[in-house]
């Protein structure tokens, strides 16, 4: 049974803008495997935590660092969910998550269904 499903799409020269202009969005946002990533998979990983809050409903207090998309090496993307995020997939239910990522001509996107 589907839980939530969340979709995001970000502009990644205007991502990359943002990371320019506040330097500390990096650490914020990402864990420190994914900092050492490309601009264009940074946008694309940032698309993921959106469409996972979107996914679980948005509720707040949810940190940016428990959910991330580690590099894939040409296998399909896969979401690690922990702390926060995960405790409130646990409370809706949640046993999985069903993850698609991409990004091309300037956009990131991002699409994450939770499965009970």
């Amino acid at each position: 049974m589907i839980v939530g499903v969340g979709i995001d799409v970000v502009d990644v020269a205007r991502f990359v803008q943002a990371l320019e202009r506040t330097p500390a969005l990096r650490q914020r946002l990402f864990t420190e495997v994914e900092r050492e990533l490309p601009p264009a998979s940074l946008a694309a990983r940032f698309a993921v935590k959106e469409a996972v809050a979107k996914a679980l409903a948005s509720p707040g207090g949810m940190r940016w660092h428990d959910a991330w998309v580690p590099a894939s090496g040409g296998r399909p993307p896969e979401l690690h969910v922990v702390g926060t995020v995960r405790a409130r997939a646990d409370a809706l239910g949640v046993a999985r998550f069903h993850l698609s990522i991409s990004h091309d001509a300037g956009i990131a996107a991002a699409v994450v269904i939770a499965e009970a």
